[in-house]
């Protein structure tokens, strides 16, 4: 299992999030976030903006489906602008429902 965890734009998460789960996954978390990026935030005028804000979207999925998770995050979230976001994998060693103790997916 993996979890692909994504920083996106706030006005694209929800598409993101509309064709994830039209490709088949349903199962997803979204949080409001703050943060930067390599270019350290924005300037506007003479007004910086330190800290943008950004929704993370996190699915917990098997290694096989990572390619086609990312494939569907990097083509609905692209703009071509700087700030469009990231995505991040990492190995999930194990998961389990509260409700039933039943551990997997």
């Amino acid at each position: 299992m993996k979890m692909v965890r994504a920083m996106l734009r706030p006005e694209i998460a929800d598409a993101v999030a509309d064709e994830l789960a039209d490709a088949g996954f349903i199962s997803m978390t979204k949080m409001n976030v703050f943060g930067r990026g390599k270019q350290k935030g924005i300037k506007v005028g003479d007004m910086h903006y330190d800290e943008l804000a950004k929704v993370m979207v996190l699915l917990v999925v098997d290694d096989e489906s990572v390619e086609d998770v990312v494939a569907v995050m990097k083509s609905k979230a692209y703009t071509g602008n700087f700030g469009d976001g990231k995505i991040f994998i990492t190995p999930v060693e194990g998961a389990y429902t509260v409700r039933t103790g039943e551990a997997g997916l």
